[in-house]
């Protein structure tokens, strides 16, 4: 199967109202360009589940330009932008507060196949409201289900033309797990090279997770990546 596609050939595989794995922590390992492409077009009723919403006008940010694009968001994070809280705030979009280990965890779970699991965080706060509790050794828990989407969004920093992924250090953050949750999962990468060209010491996602790969629109200039021209 062909697994390398043009940047605006990944929104067939997206359709209203699916749920959206995007991976990133802040704008560090996300995927701009997928971003990008799907702020650009009239897909609608989305939820996605990130750590955050990125920053103002930048990353998923952009996904609040359009009334209706995104119905809710589902993360850990989302003060870093003005424009999400705003969003909520005005009724426009919902938001589903998930603390940072428990995401993580629970995006694990959904691409394990484990249908929850059960912790202390958020016992006792409006978070744990109508949760399942159970007490283990004299203690209280809460459970969590596991986490799957629709569709996969991740950034990676190089790709074999198999699919086999390499990350940037801190860029793996959430994109790891995310990659095995996603019924379809699309790879943004900085660099393609030849089958055998990667070490498996360093590949971190095996290509059997991932469905499309799409060459990045962005290159890194001083730490940062920023739009090519």
């Amino acid at each position: 199967m062909k697994k390398l596609i043009d940047k605006k050939e990944f929104l067939q595989y997206i359709n209203d109202g699916d749920t959206l794995l995007v991976g990133g922590f802040g704008l560090s390992g996300t995927p701009l360009t997928l971003i990008d492409e799907l702020a650009a077009s009239s897909k609608k009723e989305l939820t996605v589940v990130s750590n955050n919403l990125g920053e103002e006008g930048k990353g998923l940010g952009k996904l609040l330009f359009k009334k209706g694009q995104l119905k809710k968001a589902a993360g850990s994070y989302f003060t870093s932008n003005r424009d999400a809280v705003q969003a909520w705030s005005d009724g426009e979009l919902e938001i589903e507060l998930i603390p940072q280990g428990t995401l993580a965890e629970a995006v694990r779970c959904g691409g394990a196949g484990i249908g929850g699991f059960y912790t202390k965080t958020a016992v006792g706060t409006k978070l744990a409201e109508g949760k399942e509790e159970k007490e283990i050794d004299g203690e209280t828990f809460i459970l969590e289900k596991g986490i799957k989407g629709d569709v996969a969004l991740i950034k990676a920093l190089k790709a074999d033309k198999y699919g086999n992924l390499v990350y940037d250090h801190t860029g793996l953050n959430l994109n790891g797990v995310m990659a095995t949750a996603g019924k379809t999962v699309i790879a943004e990468v900085d660099e393609i090279v030849e089958v055998g060209e990667l070490s498996p010491a360093e590949i971190v996602t095996p290509h059997v997770y991932v469905d499309y790969i799409v060459m990045s629109s962005y290159v890194k200039t001083g730490g940062k990546y920023v739009e090519s021209k």
